[in-house]
């Protein structure tokens, strides 16, 4: 995929933390364009590969174990008019809040995947051309099993002004080192608060914060569900979003919110969050994640519904001492201006 972006674009890119502009162009196969020194604009992209050249891989997958090394490619295509000298990276990969992938920055050294990747310091791509760059996995003896995420890179810096940033377009590499598997979630913080509404006619809502984490060794994608339930009857919630559809990182963890509608305020709403997990990508044999569940309790009283009862408890009431309150003023005013008798009026 190829893109392009004006001076102006790129202007606003640099004033960017650094973390957010490697979440632009580390997730997948991505294409930066941005304006060089020498005013020519730059485009490339970074793909898998194998020795010839772009395989139609979208990420790298691997399953090694420990003691093993491969040698995988990735191609970097330089898409401008002029040849550049990109800077060739590998680090480790990670899950940003929202699930989205990314890498830590070249100038981090890398501690887990990213340091078993041995890649070229650079590499030199005339015009138009492609240039396959070898990726070396060297899995350690002693890795521990389970997935190591990682990414290589290809990346151009250009300074704005009194800003230098870092583009950089990368590819994923999913390392998988073999052993046991464990697929495992736990789910912690699970908070509950009930949001009425003032016409007494309506159901109010049940919004549920909860935190799921990886306790295993695997990645996995989290089917996430909620029920509410009062005296009347029971509510269901479940993700509709894409966002169910993100990874889940050994020892990552993601914060949901999920709002029930259709809870009325009849004293204590029980709420249970159900997390219902699988392994990310292809199944492993003989692995299933086991669901979780974590039950809590808000209470929500029926303030609307007691206003209203009081109001028609009162009503009766009201009435006759309006009614009351009229004969008296009828009877006061009729003997003030003399026009007849109490009875006669």
């Amino acid at each position: 995929m190829t893109t392009s972006r004006s001076r102006g674009a790129l202007a606003r890119l640099a004033v960017l933390p650094a973390a957010g502009v490697a979440l632009l162009v580390a997730v997948l196969v991505t294409t930066v364009a941005f304006a060089a020194p020498s005013d020519a604009d730059t485009t490339w992209s970074v793909v898998p590969a194998n020795a010839d050249g772009p395989d139609g891989r979208s990420v790298i997958d691997l399953e090694l174990a420990g003691g093993q090394q491969v040698v995988e490619h990735v191609a970097v295509i330089n898409r401008s008019t002029q040849p550049v000298d990109f800077a060739i990276d590998a680090n480790d990969g990670y899950l940003t809040a929202k699930g989205y992938f990314d890498m830590r920055p070249s100038d981090a050294k890398p501690t887990d995947g990213g340091s078993w990747i041995a890649v070229p310091e650079k590499v030199t791509i005339a015009a138009g051309a492609t240039s396959v760059v070898p990726v070396t996995v060297s899995i350690p003896q002693n890795a521990t099993p389970g997935d190591h995420p990682a990414g290589v890179t290809a990346s151009l810096e250009t300074v704005s002004g009194q800003v230098r940033v870092q583009n950089r377009v990368g590819v994923r590499l999913n390392i998988r080192v073999t052993g046991d598997y464990v697929a495992k979630v736990a789910v912690t913080d699970v908070q509950a608060e009930y949001t009425g509404s003032w016409n007494p006619f309506a159901a109010g809502s049940v919004e549920v914060t909860y935190t799921v984490a990886n306790a295993g060794n695997v990645r996995l994608v989290a089917d996430n569900r909620v029920l509410t339930s009062t005296l009347v009857g029971e509510n269901n919630w479940s993700d509709p979003s894409a966002a169910k559809a993100r990874e889940l990182m050994p020892g990552g963890s993601r914060t949901f919110v999920a709002r029930v509608p259709g809870a009325w305020p009849l004293g204590p709403i029980g709420t249970t969050v159900t997390v219902i997990p699988s392994p990310a990508g292809k199944p492993i044999a003989g692995v299933t994640a086991q669901r979780m569940a974590v039950d809590t309790t808000v209470w929500a009283l029926p303030w609307p519904q007691l206003a209203l009862l009081v109001l028609l408890v009162l009503a009766p009431f009201a009435i006759r001492l309006v009614a009351a309150w009229r004969r008296r003023r009828i009877k006061k005013l009729i003997m003030l201006h003399g026009k007849g008798t109490p009875q006669e009026a």
